[in-house]
């Protein structure tokens, strides 16, 4: 007995030494991770300034920053994105640099070859030799800022320790670089939209292509009021594919960076100034893309609030109290797939204009600092780096905006940050150096006004809209439009703007931008009935427009899918839904089961109608696409479905199925099939709150899952959908939100997922992120300063 005593008190004593070691290991963790926590308040002498710069944080950890010039500005900008952000900004530059792999290891390989293709650090440095001098100053400036912020850190950010790496320091060129990384976000960097509807063509015949691939829809809310044609019922048979694709293996519409932005004239604003609204969808992340701020100088007199991206010195969207700008994708078409004509068989040489011509080839090294490097080959033609083959085995060259020296202009963006008008601000909006956007813009005057931002390539001989061969110039580019020649839209009579990545011209003018992958009109369309539905307006109501998540583009699926349970009460399975989708309530609410019911049957619709039409289609080749990538159904499907669908023409009924109304059952089973696996069966759990999840993961838990608890805001459902002004989906969403009227900025909204810092130990970590998920407004402007931080020359 005495024995087991004494062995349960060593035991109970080496616990406890055992839990003294945890919580000391603990406290010596937390103490090294506050090592690596910016600088909030204090006395910073800074040489590089040519004045002192004061920054006044709120409690939420936006910062005003106030100084004599915008150099210096730039300055403490950059300060302040490496003490907050710099992890975030190094994976920017390392992405669009194919350099990934260098810092997390070689799982990020493959996209290390996709992005290295186009040799972006290579085409930085090379813009770095012609730009303009205040261009320049203001990124040398910023540059000194990053590098100093990250020195004055007493540790490195907190994600070098847990990778046992060190950070780098900024290069002027990886600015540049962060720019690169936008387009490869925002357009498509391997033609796949191009190449999927040369397929498609090739596959299925040119009459059932453009019918399954239409240009737009019923649902277009083009501000011109055009609408285009609807492609007629092929008069043939579909062709039947070889191979069948298995049921539902087609993505309906993969979630693509999009925006929502619209204003209205002062005209039918209280304050007779316009009133502008923004939110820009992306792929959700914690830290959040952006770092809000504002930024006041005296020379040139600038006070200028909104979002900005961390690696960049300027201002992205936001006001500057004379006028406010919001972005959103455009979806014109900037890339060209070119198919390249072999000279007598050689693959390695092309014929060209002028002649046969050798390929260029440039040997990459991939992963350096890894123990196994790998050589990647890179070739280039006249038109751009090679992307892969089609299907006849011929290799395929990109002409992309992005390769072109024009594609970066830090110029544009600073004049557009002390624009005095809205018509100032669309003129230097067409000289803008950044991927292709809407552009929405409202004054203190009243005055709104839209066109598409940077240069919009001008063709020749073709339309872009499938791959060719540019080998007899015939077709290709001649340069780039005029600001003339860009369409534009300035104080129209209606007094209001609109856009959602949806079409927004028709005619000559979209002939000029061409159509790359617009977006479903059904969102832009809410926009617009909402904006005409009322004569005067204030913040308030245009938020209301913003949160907008009542689904229309579901109401005549739910009116089918109800016709279908309808015509099978006999079966309980089928009844309990019933009740549900009677009562759906229109909305994307995350408690809605009903809502699911109708967005789950519309998509298992869609899906088995496209991915049996494209069976036999050939996947993409091409280092960035997916397996399956060829069957992604285009944007615009849920037109032809529904025809298809509603019509029900024999001849066109999708191999493997007898009748349209065989496909609308194996659609019903599909669902119950997602009620069991996803909700055990139970109904009343197959809410769309309960897919419809905020799913925002900070880079490290996508590798190391138990840090999420610490690094991870809440896994919350949300409200809205793709297809309407609140878009939400399973990590993408609002990357931030402003409603704001110039010269009013103190009556402004603003959210933002996620929050500043990107420090677990920060005291504002996801401060204001439940505004955001809750859609509660919060001010525009920085608030009352709780840390102040000065910068003095010296």
């Amino acid at each position: 007995m005495r024995r087991l005593l004494a062995a349960r008190k060593a035991l109970i004593a080496l616990a406890s030494i055992s839990a003294a070691l945890i919580c000391v290991a603990a406290l010596a963790g937390t103490m090294l991770l506050r090592l690596s926590l910016p600088r909030l308040e204090g006395d910073v002498k800074a040489p590089g300034l040519s004045a002192p710069v004061s920054v006044a944080r709120d409690v939420r950890g936006a910062p005003t920053l106030s100084g004599r010039s915008r150099a210096d500005l730039a300055w403490a900008l950059g300060y302040l994105h490496a003490q907050e952000r710099f992890f975030q900004m190094d994976l920017q530059r390392r992405s669009a640099a194919g350099e990934l792999a260098e810092l997390v290891g070689p799982a990020a390989l493959p996209a290390d070859r996709a992005a290295r293709l186009h040799r972006f650090r290579h085409r930085a440095v090379a813009r770095l030799e012609t730009i303009a001098p205040e261009e320049r100053a203001i990124l040398d400036a910023y540059v000194a800022g990053v590098n100093r912020g990250l020195g004055d850190l007493a540790a490195p950010p907190f994600e070098y320790l847990l990778l046992a790496k060190g950070p780098q320091p900024w290069r002027t060129e990886d600015s540049i670089l962060v720019a690169y990384a936008m387009y490869l976000t925002l357009q498509e960097p391997d033609g796949l939209t191009e190449r999927r509807r040369g397929d498609a063509i090739e596959a299925l015949g040119r009459p059932m292509a453009e019918f399954l691939f239409p240009g737009g829809t019923s649902f277009d809310a083009a501000m011109d009021g055009s609408f285009l044609p609807a492609p007629a019922f092929p008069s043939q048979g579909v062709k039947h594919a070889r191979n069948v694709a298995p049921f539902g293996d087609v993505d309906e519409a993969p979630a693509v960076p999009g925006s929502n932005s619209f204003a209205v004239a002062g005209a039918l604003s209280g304050s007779g100034a316009a009133i502008v609204e923004n939110d820009m969808h992306l792929r959700l992340r914690e830290p959040n893309i952006w770092y809000r701020a504002r930024l006041k100088a005296e020379e040139p007199a600038l006070d200028i609030t909104g979002v900005t991206l961390p690696g960049a010195p300027t201002v992205v969207v936001g006001s500057n109290g004379r006028v406010a700008w919001g972005f959103t994708n455009s979806m014109v078409d900037t890339s060209d797939v070119v198919i390249l004509e072999a000279v007598d068989g050689d693959a390695d040489r092309y014929q060209t204009p002028d002649g046969p011509k050798p390929l260029r080839r440039f040997e990459e090294t991939l992963c350096a600092t890894c123990a196994a490097t790998e050589k990647l080959t890179v070739e280039e033609s006249i038109w751009g780096p090679v992307i892969g083959l089609d299907s006849k085995g011929r290799k395929l060259a990109y002409r992309w905006v992005a390769h072109d020296p024009i594609a970066v202009n830090l110029q544009g963006s600073l004049a557009l940050e002390r624009a005095q008008s809205a018509g100032e601000a669309l003129a230097v909006a067409h000289e803008l150096g950044v991927p292709h956007q809407n552009i929405v813009v409202g004054d203190v005057y009243g005055a709104i006004g839209w066109t598409v931002t940077s240069p919009i390539p001008r063709r020749f001989g073709h339309d872009g809209r499938t791959p060719a061969s540019w080998a007899d110039g015939e077709k290709g580019w001649s340069g780039y439009l005029s600001t003339q020649d860009t369409p534009t839209v300035l104080n129209p009579e209606s007094g209001r703007v609109w856009t959602a990545n949806a079409r927004v011209v028709g005619g000559e003018a979209l002939q000029k931008l061409g159509c790359g992958a617009y977006a479903h009109g059904a969102r832009a369309g809410q926009i617009r009935d909402a904006l005409l539905a009322k004569p005067r307006f204030d913040e308030q109501d245009l938020l209301a427009i913003a949160l907008d998540d009542r689904g229309g583009v579901l109401e005549r699926w739910r009116d089918l899918l109800l016709q279908r349970l309808r015509a099978r009460t006999h079966e309980p399975r089928y009844a309990d839904l019933i009740p549900q989708v009677e009562n759906w309530g229109g909305r994307a609410a995350p408690d809605s089961v009903g809502y699911r019911l109708v967005r789950s049957f519309r998509h298992q619709l869609i899906s088995s109608i496209y991915a049996r039409y494209m069976a036999g289609m050939p996947d993409i080749a091409t280092p960035l696409a997916r397996p399956g990538a060829a069957r992604f159904a285009t944007p615009q499907a849920d037109e032809p479905a529904w025809r298809l669908i509603s019509e029900k023409p024999e001849r066109l009924v999708p191999p493997g199925f007898k009748s349209w109304d065989e496909v609308m059952d194996a659609a019903l089973e599909k669902l119950l099939s997602e009620i069991e696996t996803e909700a055990g069966g139970k109904l009343d759990a197959f809410t769309w709150g309960s897919f419809c999840r905020a799913g925002i993961k900070h880079a490290l838990t996508l590798a190391l899952p138990a840090l999420g608890a610490w690094l991870d805001p809440p896994d919350e459902p949300l409200a809205g959908d793709l297809y309407q002004p609140r878009v939400a989906g399973p990590g993408f969403g609002a990357s931030e939100r402003f409603v704001v009227s110039p010269g009013h900025e103190e009556k402004g909204v603003f959210h933002m997922p996620t929050g500043q810092s990107g420090h677990p130990l920060s005291p504002y970590y996801n401060a204001g992120h439940g505004d955001w998920a809750q859609g509660r407004p919060a001010p525009f402007l920085p608030g009352e300063t709780k840390w102040l931080l000065r910068f003095s020359p010296g």
